[in-house]
């Protein structure tokens, strides 16, 4: 029976999150026919599962019931309780619990520090500032892809960022910025600011997801507003300006960073996070 109601607790929590759009919170969008498939698959098993619990009944839970409680049984009970609890918790925090949006505390809370610039964590999957996807390919095609993104790129006296590009043009810029000093870059994100900058320095992040939210992270740049520009944590703005590289001492390396020429203030978009796009 418990099975029964955990099968019917996944599929209904499926159904949920792509009912609710919430599923965008937690995979690449362009991986979603994945869990629509596991909710085709899930149902059968359900219907199958109430199938055959009508058609026995609780007799095999009637004939446990007559067989004593022995040390073995109750170890029995304990591996199925503690089974079945692995399953029953994600299913009712992600029904019953609410669908927190990243911001920058996040960032605070992990501190600012960005694992794709630590030699030591070669193999890290949460990313800050720079979208890096070479995990995901040989070195010879990915070589290939960011040559194949910078042809297209640099013809472009200006860039526009936007939700289906950000990422992949992003990564980019970050793979060779000096092939885009002086272009005009236009993004949107929300303000995080950080002691190592001036205080009309900011880093603007969006919360990316390459393909699942375990591979998430906070990408953007650094961004130099007019003198006497002083934003707070979490403000969203849509910021134009000239690219030009800084080297930035915490990192030991080399970034971009935006001259700001125009920026409005915004609000923050229905869809905070941006996708890899593919």
């Amino acid at each position: 029976m418990v099975r029964l109601f955990i099968l019917l607790g996944l599929t209904f929590l499926f159904m949920h999150l792509h009912a609710s759009g919430n599923i965008s919170k937690y995979i690449n969008m362009e991986y979603s026919y994945v869990s629509q498939i596991a909710i085709y698959i899930l149902a059968i098993f359900t219907l199958m599962g109430s199938y055959l619990y009508l058609k026995e009944g609780d007799q095999e839970e009637c004939e446990e019931c007559h067989r004593g409680h022995d040390h073995s049984h109750e170890n029995k009970v304990w591996k199925k309780t503690l089974t079945y609890s692995l399953f029953l918790i994600p299913i009712f925090t992600g029904l019953f619990l609410p669908v927190a949006t990243m911001d920058s505390n996040i960032v605070e809370k992990k501190g600012f520090h960005f694992p794709v610039y630590d030699d030591t964590d070669e193999y890290s999957q949460h990313q800050f500032l720079q979208p890096d996807t070479s995990l995901y390919y040989g070195k010879d095609d990915y070589l290939t892809l960011m040559d194949q993104s910078l042809k297209s790129l640099v013809e472009h006296n200006s860039l526009h960022l936007t939700d289906e590009n950000y990422l992949t043009d992003l990564e980019a810029i970050y793979y060779s910025p000096g092939k885009f000093t002086g272009k005009q870059i236009t993004l949107t994100g929300f303000s995080y600011n950080s002691e190592d900058v001036a205080k009309n320095q900011v880093f603007l992040f969006r919360f990316g997801i390459i393909h699942c939210v375990a591979d998430s992270g906070a990408f953007g740049m650094l961004i130099e507003f007019p003198e006497g520009m002083n934003p707070k944590n979490d403000e969203w703005y849509s910021v134009t300006g000239e690219l030009e590289t800084i080297y930035y001492q915490p990192f030991k390396k080399t970034i971009p960073i935006l001259k700001v020429s125009s920026y409005n203030k915004t609000v923050e978009p229905n869809d905070p996070y941006v996708y890899r796009q593919y």
